[in-house]
């Protein structure tokens, strides 16, 4: 698996200042809807009860939220880097700017659990979050992201 075949070039933004967790959804749901046709209020909505399990915020700036959206054909993604972080409950209590949103299937099953891994291995790497904070430009931050395939473990 590659993130070319999760992340759509559309489906990748650099957004200005979201106040809220909730806001941000909204805004990937609409990503969601430009880059896959897909209803942003569902969307949303799934980010939205998927967090309440849980903060998806893993540490050092990086979210990884993700839901099971209905009616969706395979794994999709999409990339939001943030100019002013939000608090998203993150196990290292620090605010958040890289977000990277998993959408899939229902019956997913281990390709949904196989794209997280890739994304958490991707944005494991500081030097390649430094690089993606650096360039603040949609088209460079999917170069960067597709280009930086990790070794799988």
């Amino acid at each position: 698996m590659q993130l070319t075949g999760i992340l759509d070039t559309r489906a990748v933004k650099v957004l200005g200042a979201v106040s809220s967790k909730k806001r941000l959804f909204h805004e990937l749901g609409e990503l969601a809807r430009e880059a896959y046709g897909l209803d942003a209020t569902p969307v949303m909505d799934a980010l939205i009860a998927r967090e309440a399990l849980g903060p998806t915020g893993v540490g050092h700036g990086v979210a990884l939220p993700h839901a099971h959206i209905p009616g969706l054909e395979r794994v999709s993604g999409a990339f939001v880097l943030l100019e002013k972080p939000v608090d998203f409950g993150a196990v290292d209590r620090q605010p958040v700017d890289i977000v990277f949103a998993l959408f899939a299937p229902e019956q997913a099953g281990v390709d949904h659990l196989k794209a997280l891994a890739l994304v958490a291995r991707t944005l494991r790497a500081p030097a390649l979050c430094a690089k993606l904070r650096a360039n603040p430009d949609s088209s460079t931050l999917y170069t960067i992201l597709t280009e930086s395939q990790p070794v799988a473990a």
